[in-house]
């Protein structure tokens, strides 16, 4: 959906300053281009951040660098120069955002620190995103996402119970930590505008994954329960996990609403469940959910996809199917709601596809204007054009200035 003719979009205006590399602190960059804000991401010449060499590629080209910095500009500074933090300090002093995820202290060892960066330019809101954040006894561990699903306590209430603890088939830690960032960023610049003064948004990549685990805290303070794996069952609600259809699919099903429940059963004509006095509340359910379990596969089992789907449809019951990534990309549902966004690739030739801006702004909408750039792609356009270094102390520094910029059409 595009913009409103004159609004532009939420973060128009808005410059970040992306320092940082892999995947959290890239995300938080990403989320504040998707509605806006300009992001110069800096990269180490010739080499540039690692997730171009991670997971899958095409030609050589990294695939999810493209989505994680979609938007984004690449220029390449390298930060152990003196020309490195002179390039920084300068982009700096016209940044509203900074974000970075080096160990912490490492910042400080390039002379490049909170101090330093905010005597140049005292609005700054500089986000930090380690493993462990900035104090603490374990501040100058080494920390990443797969740690941190292990130190919050994910991997240990994942898998099942007679089965090792499990980690996420995805950067769950690192996703949630970059949303986390793009909020707390989002916050602080805010208050920033209203103040004139920025500040540190300190993050550990454990912290936000430790809060979205549930009540595990306050029941274990109240009561002294630690929850333990249990396959795809949560602690406060049944039913609740996947079942296997007639026709070999799978659906996720869960009712911890009474009436969701009583619906449930009417969609599978299994009365009888309601009136057991097993399964007569939540709680009661809690108590009995492996029997529960049981008797619903067994009415799934008897039933295909589709008939279950038009069952649970009729009684409005809570059902969806277990999709795959190549019926989510069919799916009329994404499709309406433009969740997924093909974009121009020059690099790749091309279309490509990638999630869309999460969330929908009625008028200011988000956008992707490009798919993640080249290495030092606008290298010309920041450092020559705008920051008027000369081209041949850059080319001394293993700067390469001689490429324009591409362009690309951004998505309405």
């Amino acid at each position: 959906m595009a913009a409103q003719q004159g609004l532009g979009t939420a973060l128009q205006g808005v410059r970040v300053l992306d320092i940082s590399n892999f995947l959290a602190a890239p995300l938080c960059s990403m989320f504040l281009a998707d509605f806006g804000a300009e992001v110069i991401k800096i990269e180490r010449p010739g080499q540039g951040d690692e997730m171009r060499l991670w997971g899958n590629n095409r030609d050589g080209v990294g695939l999810y660098y493209k989505v994680v910095n979609r938007g984004k500009q690449s220029v390449t500074a390298d930060l152990r120069t003196p020309l490195g933090v002179e390039i920084i300090k300068r982009l700096a002093a016209e940044s509203d955002v900074i974000v970075e995820n080096y160990r912490t202290g490492k910042l400080e060892s390039w002379g490049l620190g909170p101090e330093v960066l905010h005597a140049i330019n005292p609005a700054l809101v500089i986000v930090r995103v380690t493993g462990f954040g900035q104090s603490g006894p374990y501040r100058g561990r080494p920390g990443f996402g797969t740690l941190a699903e292990a130190y919050a306590g994910y991997a240990q209430i994942s898998g099942d119970a007679d089965g090792p603890p499990m980690l996420p088939g995805f950067g769950l830690a690192d996703a949630t930590t970059g949303l986390m960032a793009a909020y707390l960023a989002s916050v602080a610049l805010h208050e920033a505008r209203r103040s004139g003064t920025g500040q540190v948004v300190d993050l550990a990549i454990y912290e936000t994954l430790l809060t979205l685990l549930g009540p595990q805290v306050v029941n274990f303070d109240q009561l002294g329960l630690v929850q333990q794996r249990d396959g795809s069952r949560l602690p406060f609600t049944a039913p609740r996990n996947t079942y296997r259809t007639r026709d070999g699919k799978w659906i996720a099903m869960a009712g911890s609403a009474q009436s969701a429940f009583e619906r449930i059963c009417q969609a599978l004509e299994i009365p009888a469940l309601v009136r057991d006095p097993r399964f007569a509340t939540n709680r009661a359910r809690l108590t009995h959910h492996k029997a529960l379990d049981v008797a619903l596969q067994e009415a799934i089992g008897r039933l295909d996809l589709a008939e279950l789907q038009d069952r649970f449809l009729a009684h409005d019951a809570p059902m969806a199917p277990v999709n795959d990534i190549a019926q989510i990309l069919q799916d009329p549902q994404i499709l309406a709601r433009d969740n997924i966004v093909a974009l121009p690739d020059e690099e790749l030739g091309g279309q490509l596809r990638m999630q869309n801006v999460v969330g929908k702004l009625s008028r200011t909408p988000g956008r992707i204007r490009s798919t993640g750039p080249r290495l030092g792609e606008h290298n010309r356009a920041v450092l020559v054009d705008r920051l008027g270094i000369d081209p041949a102390r850059l080319a001394a520094a293993g700067i390469d200035v001689t490429a324009p910029a591409m362009v690309a059409s951004a998505h309405d």
